[in-house]
C-alpha cells in the first residue's frame, strides 16, 4: 500500500466511489472536507473568479479511487442560456489533443504483444509511403527545399519517442518556410496528405516533437484493418468503460462539451468556433480524441495497475514497464520554440530537470519541483489539458480547461498550483 493512501485510511478519510467514480455526497458528505478538497477548490474557484481560466476540471486518483475532482467555471464563457446549463461539470467533454497519443501508444503496443507490430522493424513494411521519406537540410538560393534520403529507416519505437524525424510546425521555423514555399497542406489541415512532410533529422538521432502519432494510428489502422476510433473503442475505451471518449462528437457528447477560448484584446475570454477533426480525412492519433476527465481518470488508473482494471487486462505488466521507462537513452526532450504565438507559447517543462520520453509519455528522470517523483510519466494538450502519473506513489492528476494558447501563463501557474497543492497536502 502506497504512502498517500496509507496516509488517507489511517486519517479515516478513506474515499468511496459510486457508479462511474460519482462521489456519494448523501452518504459520504464528509469527503467535502478532507484534507485535498478545501485547499484545492479554493484554488481553482480563485482561478476561474480572477479570470484565469474560463472554466476547469480536475481530479486526483491513486490505482483505484477518486481522491478529489472539481469543476468551475463555465464551458462556453457568457453564453449560457435560459434553460441550458453552460456550467462546468466534471462531465464536461473536451478536446484532449496531445492527450491522445497516449491513448494511441496503448493501442499500438496491444499488436506489437499480440505479433502483428514489432518495435524495431521499418513501419514501410505496413505503409510503404515512409520508404521514401526525406530530409529537409535546407533551402537553395531560390528558396526551394534541399532534401536527401534518410540514412536510416523510421520504426514503430522511432514513431512512439518522437525520435524519427517529423516536427510540427507550430514549433520548427524551417517546417513553416516548407510550407510557405512548397504551398503543400500542414498536418492540421486534416489531410492525408498533410502528413507526408520531410524530416528534420534521421531516424534515431534527435528527439524532436511532432506528428509522430499520426502516422502510428493510420500504422494501426493498416495492421488491424479498422479505423482508428473502431481499435481504440473495442480495445481500449469499451473494456475501461470510457463512454465519452472518442474521436467522433456524440449527439450526447455535444450537449456537455466544452468550447475553445481566446482572450480578446482587453483580456475578455472569447469563445471560437474551433472543432478538431468535423472535416478531416483521417483520426488524428496525435490529437483527435474527445474525453472527460473520469474517463481519462480510468485510462489513468489502468496504466498505474500496470495494465489492467476492474478485471480488464489491456496490456501485460512486462508491456508497461517498457512502456513507463526511458526509451530515447541519451536523447533528452529539448525546449520547444513556438513560431505560432496565437496557439501555443515556448515549451519546456521543469526548465533544468532531465527529460526524456517513453512509449506514449515523456518522463522526469528528476524529482520535479512541485513534489512529482523521478521517473514519472505525463503529457498535456494544446487546449490546456494537463496529465501526471507517480507510479512511485500511485497517484496520478489531471487539470483540463479549453482555452488557446499552450501553456498560457495563468493556466501554466494555476496547474503548477494545483500539483504543488495535491503533493503538500498529501504528504
Amino acid at each position: 500500500m502506497h504512502r498517500y493512501r496509507r496516509r488517507f485510511i489511517q486519517s479515516g478519510l478513506a474515499l468511496v466511489t459510486s457508479g462511474a467514480g460519482a462521489w456519494d455526497m448523501n452518504r459520504h458528505s464528509a469527503m467535502a472536507q478532507t484534507s485535498l478538497t478545501n485547499p484545492l477548490d479554493k484554488l481553482l474557484q480563485a482561478a476561474v473568479t480572477n479570470r484565469d481560466l474560463p472554466g476547469v476540471v480536475a481530479l486526483i486518483t491513486d490505482s483505484s479511487h477518486v481522491l478529489y475532482e472539481g469543476a468551475f467555471g463555465e464551458r462556453a464563457f457568457g453564453q449560457g442560456t435560459a434553460g441550458q446549463n453552460a456550467n462546468m461539470t466534471m462531465d464536461t467533454v473536451m478536446w484532449l489533443a496531445s492527450m491522445t497519443k497516449p491513448v494511441v501508444a496503448v493501442a499500438a503496443m496491444q499488436l506489437v504483444e499480440a505479433g502483428k507490430l514489432e518495435l524495431d522493424a521499418p513501419v514501410s513494411n505496413w505503409l510503404p509511403q515512409l520508404a521514401r521519406a526525406q530530409v529537409l537540410t535546407g533551402f537553395d538560393h531560390h528558396n526551394h527545399p534541399i532534401l536527401r534520403d534518410a540514412k536510416t529507416k523510421i520504426t514503430l519505437r522511432h514513431l512512439l519517442t518522437h525520435t524519427a524525424g517529423f516536427t510540427y510546425d507550430l514549433w520548427d521555423a524551417n517546417l513553416v518556410k516548407y510550407h510557405q514555399v512548397t504551398g503543400k497542406p500542414r498536418s492540421a489541415s486534416g489531410k492525408k496528405l498533410g502528413l507526408e512532410l520531410p524530416l528534420a533529422f534521421d531516424p534515431g538521432s534527435q528527439w524532436e516533437y511532432g506528428i509522430n502519432y499520426d502516422w502510428v494510428g493510420l500504422l494501426i489502422e493498416a495492421v488491424s484493418n479498422r479505423t482508428l476510433g473502431e481499435y481504440i473503442r473495442q480495445h481500449i475505451t469499451e473494456p475501461l468503460s470510457m463512454t465519452s471518449t472518442s474521436f467522433t462528437i456524440s449527439t450526447d457528447m455535444r450537449k456537455r462539451l466544452a468550447k475553445i477560448h481566446q482572450r480578446d484584446a482587453v483580456q475578455h475570454f472569447k469563445v471560437t468556433p474551433i472543432e478538431i477533426g468535423a472535416h478531416a480525412e483521417f483520426e488524428s492519433g496525435g490529437a483527435g480524441l474527445y474525453s472527460t476527465a473520469r474517463d481519462y481518470a480510468a485510462f489513468m488508473r489502468m496504466i498505474l495497475n500496470k495494465g489492467s482494471l476492474n478485471g480488464q487486462q489491456i496490456l501485460k505488466p512486462e508491456t508497461v514497464a517498457l512502456m513507463t521507462k526511458n526509451s530515447t537513452g541519451d536523447l533528452k526532450v529539448t525546449k520547444l520554440h513556438s513560431q505560432n504565438q496565437t496557439w501555443s507559447r515556448d515549451i519546456d517543462f521543469f526548465p533544468g530537470v532531465k527529460k526524456s520520453w517513453g512509449l506514449g509519455f515523456m518522463i522526469n528522470q528528476e524529482r520535479a519541483p512541485t513534489g512529482r517523483s523521478a521517473n514519472s510519466l505525463a503529457w498535456a494538450g494544446i487546449g490546456n489539458t494537463f496529465f501526471w502519473l507517480d507510479p512511485e506513489n500511485e497517484i496520478g492528476g489531471l487539470m483540463m480547461t479549453q482555452l488557446l494558447p499552450f501553456l498560457d501563463q495563468s493556466v501554466t501557474r494555476v496547474f503548477t498550483d494545483f500539483e504543488r497543492n495535491a503533493y503538500q497536502t498529501l504528504r
